[in-house]
């Protein structure tokens, strides 16, 4: 097809109802993400039994796909903006596919670190094309607020279906099993995708700079392996090297970008005052909820005593939560304005992790199911004007980069709170004592993670099982209960700061020329 052709019939889906259609096929794109990264949740009691990673393999396991995704982004993005992001989407698709069926075969902890890796370098193409292409595609303001609302509740959506299809999946199968419900949706995605999506790029984007695809890789992933081990571990001479590589990396990318004729990430987004505020609000959210959600899923099961499914429903109040508001988001940013729903939106959150701070193995689910109703409903406005914020930020040409950015600062986030909150746990978790006369390998797999401390007291006594499972769970609530308030903290902190940097922000009114 000519690029007369590609424009011609890119201009009908902007203008006719195929828009809509297309924004359809890319909501599925972001479904397959989200189920991945919850069904992983639901998972760890079982991989932890299965394949026996230590308490760092554990973590490693829930957090490598960030570190990679999070290093891989920016590149990602600004590769879209240059080959065309349909392109890189459906090629990111079939990749992400089939790195899910390693996952699900995966034998050992050291595979699974691998594929999880694999996964995150083609989850790196997916997220930034979805928004680069609804920037444009959509050319109203108010219709790509409620694209963008759909996109945001349908990654919500996504967090609510993984975890219940994933219980099911558990109940009745492997927990490999919870993986290859990806590949449907990316079989979906890529041939509805191929005839309804329109090519879309920069028209002069210049060369893609491989040394600064490089840097940015070693810069973040140096830098976010610094932070974690430091939680985890202490300073330790590999960490002050990882960190002083990391920075220097990252300082080596930032003064090459305002050298570079054609940058891959333009620094000049970030003079922008509600650019910048939207991306720091979105990294610290991310960060002082997902150490918690990640942990989440092993309380309802291995200290409540839930079925995965049921486990499963239990944490859909806060999809539903989050899909509300998503979808009136930007009606409500309009109506009062964009500080106003996103600090509030996040104060919201802050309050209802700082009632979970009150949590016990006894805790009733009316406390936990309004608490997570609420996290949702803050999030979801929260988190849909945000990204309103930056793509309304840039010019269209540059959308890749700076969804890029946007979804940067979300996976960083979550591979920081998995490693800081996730550390609080772990570590609070490791001092618990084992009671008197406990085998000493016992002890030891029961020190490691709380699944494992499930899996090596079936062959102890009753009573002696009894106590050291107690003795485990209590630690790991313990836990729980300081992380949730090192994420209150967090979130109350960053709403008083996005009231300050949203000042005077609004969300964009003007249709755009096609």
């Amino acid at each position: 097809m000519t690029s007369t052709h590609q424009r011609a019939a890119g201009a009908d889906v902007e203008r006719g109802p195929g828009r809509w259609l297309a924004l359809a096929v890319l909501v599925l794109a972001v479904l397959l993400v989200a189920v991945d990264a919850t069904v992983l949740g639901l998972a760890t009691p079982y991989i932890s039994e299965d394949l026996k990673p230590s308490g760092t393999q554990l973590l490693w396991i829930g957090d490598v796909y960030s570190f990679v995704i999070a290093g891989l982004l920016v590149s990602m993005g600004s590769l879209g903006d240059r080959i065309g992001r349909k392109k890189l989407l459906l090629t990111g698709a079939v990749a992400f596919g089939a790195v899910s069926v390693l996952n699900s075969y995966a034998t050992s902890p050291e595979l699974m670190i691998l594929a999880r890796a694999l996964l995150g370098v083609a989850g790196a193409t997916l997220m930034p094309s979805t928004l680069a292409l609804i920037r444009n595609i959509f050319h109203d303001p108010r219709e790509r607020s409620l694209a963008v609302g759909i996109w945001g509740a349908m990654a919500s959506a996504g967090a609510a279906v993984g975890p219940v299809v994933g219980g099911f999946l558990l109940e009745h199968f492997w927990w490999g099993s919870v993986f290859l419900i990806n590949l449907p949706v990316m079989a979906v995605l890529v041939l509805v995708g191929i005839k309804l999506l329109p090519e879309s790029k920069n028209p002069a984007p210049g060369p893609w700079d491989l040394v600064s695809v490089v840097l940015s890789l070693i810069g973040m992933i140096a830098v976010v392996y610094a932070i974690k081990e430091a939680a985890a571990h202490g300073l330790r001479w590999d960490v002050v090297v990882a960190a002083v590589v990391g920075a220097a990396a990252l300082t080596w990318f930032v003064r090459r970008q305002l050298t570079l004729d054609a940058p891959l990430l333009d620094m000049r987004l970030f003079r922008n005052r509600g650019f910048s505020g939207a991306v720091l609000a979105d990294l610290l959210t991310v960060l002082g909820l997902s150490g918690l959600v990640f942990f989440l899923s092993q309380f309802l099961q291995l200290v409540q005593g839930r079925r995965p499914f049921e486990a499963g429903l239990a944490e859909l109040p806060a999809a539903v939560g989050a899909v509300a508001a998503g979808l009136v988001a930007g009606v409500v940013a309009r109506r009062f304005s964009v500080r106003i729903v996103v600090a509030g939106g996040l104060a919201a959150v802050g309050l209802s992790l700082a009632a979970l701070t009150g949590l016990s193995q006894s805790t009733g689910y009316p406390l936990l199911g309004a608490s997570l109703l609420v996290v949702g409903i803050g999030a979801g406005f929260s988190f849909t004007v945000t990204a309103d914020v930056i793509l309304s930020s840039v010019p269209k040409e540059q959308a890749g980069a700076a969804s890029a950015v946007s979804e940067t600062a979300y996976e960083l986030g979550a591979a920081l709170g998995i490693a800081l909150l996730g550390s609080i746990v772990t570590g609070v978790y490791r001092d618990f004592t084992a009671p008197p006369g406990t085998p000493p390998a016992v002890a030891s797999a029961s020190h490691e993670s709380l699944g494992g401390a499930v899996e090596s007291v079936a062959d102890l006594p009753p009573h002696q099982a009894d106590a050291l499972l107690a003795a485990a769970q209590t630690a790991f609530v313990d836990g729980l209960r300081l992380a949730a308030t090192a994420g209150a903290a967090v979130l109350l902190a960053t709403a008083v700061a996005a009231w300050f940097l949203l000042k005077g922000q609004k969300l964009a009114e003007t249709p755009e020329d096609p």
